[in-house]
């Protein structure tokens, strides 16, 4: 019986590499090609970056000159500033039960306005969201949120209180329209960015609209929409504050006359109460986002 050498073997054998830890040329030829594209594809061209920086700064320029941006004045102002914050201390707590009572009034607008203006926000949604509504009612929705949007909250504010007078009622309905152009359009883009696969999938077993819209579209936005929901609900306790300038209801109207009167005491309270409102609702709603993404 003939002896086989192992070194004979290894020698014949064109599979068996001869040194296993060495790299294969093609290897490292493909890794160099695909570091070198991927190099191009993420490099940016000089020329372009310093056009582009150029004319962003020349943008800002120009912006400044045009709202009359100073940083002198700010500085000469900057002493003003501290005699107004220095004035609003000590804080007056001694109409607590007033300023608790319309915390509580700001809060009960802010959870109505959130509520109808979610409900009616999801409505026009769906005809503002391409992979949903036809073209026709995709236009018509989308243009009607961008005039609510260019309509800043006080003039519908104003609208609403010559037209059911003074008080929360106003303030709920501005809340209200107020995010129909807001967090529609973000719910509308919610839905629009969901994946396809599923849908896909359901197109090609005849599934109807609806139901694509229910099992398809519906279950991958709903994390978003809460979330989205929620940041509404906090910018509306904040613009609640706001809207009581004009009459409409909540703290606004307080912190203008305390104001005006100069009582400062009181405005300083009611901006602490607030600002501790602000932070507890954030927080929790922080907490509810985690628990929902």
């Amino acid at each position: 019986m003939a002896t086989v050498n192992p070194a004979d073997e290894a020698q014949a054998s064109p599979d068996t590499p001869r040194n296993p830890r060495k790299k294969p040329a093609q290897a490292t030829t493909l890794d160099a090609k695909h570091r070198e594209r991927l190099e191009r594809a993420f490099r940016i061209p000089r020329a372009r970056f310093v056009v582009g920086a150029v004319l962003a700064a020349a943008i800002v320029v120009w912006s400044a000159n045009g709202a009359q941006f100073n940083f002198v004045k700010l500085g000469e102002g900057t002493v003003n500033m501290v005699g107004f914050i220095g004035r609003l201390f000590p804080p007056d707590f001694s109409r607590f039960d007033r300023i608790l009572a319309l915390l509580i009034e700001t809060l009960q607008m802010a959870i109505v306005g959130t509520v109808l203006g979610t409900v009616l926000s999801l409505i026009v949604a769906f005809g503002a969201a391409s992979n949903i509504a036809p073209r026709w009612l995709y236009y018509i929705c989308r243009w009607t949120m961008n005039i609510i949007r260019a309509l800043p909250d006080l003039v519908i504010a104003l609208m609403f209180v010559s037209a059911v007078g003074l008080g929360p009622f106003a303030g709920i309905l501005a809340m209200t329209v107020g995010s129909i152009g807001s967090i529609g359009k973000v719910f509308a883009e919610a839905m629009e960015a969901v994946d396809r696969g599923p849908i896909t999938a359901m197109e090609s077993v005849g599934a109807s609209k609806r139901q694509i819209v229910q099992y398809g579209i519906l279950p991958q936005a709903l994390p978003m929409l809460t979330s989205y929901t929620l940041l509404l609900f906090e910018g509306n306790v904040r613009g609640a504050t706001i809207l009581g300038l004009v009459g409409a209801g909540g703290i606004g109207l307080e912190l203008t006359t305390a104001m005006n009167m100069y009582n400062y005491g009181h405005l300083s309270a009611m901006v602490i109460c607030i600002i501790v409102l602000v932070t507890v609702i954030d927080q929790a709603s922080a907490i509810i986002r985690k628990k929902i993404t």
